[in-house]
């Protein structure tokens, strides 16, 4: 290859490497949530393990008589 053929080449693919860097759109990271409001209710899982303590007390109380 003559020079002026290997530069045409160099400059070519200088002008696709750029286009292709170019072409990457770099988008920002997204927004977490923001935090829920105060107060949020009581899951079933809580509900469900008071609920379960107070039937075990009673059965306590009631065997101990």
């Amino acid at each position: 290859m003559k020079i002026q053929n290997k530069r045409l080449f160099a400059l070519i693919l200088f002008v696709l490497i750029s286009f292709v860097c170019i072409s990457q759109e770099v988008k920002p990271p997204p927004q977490p949530d923001p935090p829920g409001p105060p107060g949020n209710p009581i899951d079933g899982g809580v509900l469900i393990g008071a609920c379960f303590a107070l039937f075990y007390g009673v059965k306590k109380l009631l065997g101990k008589k």
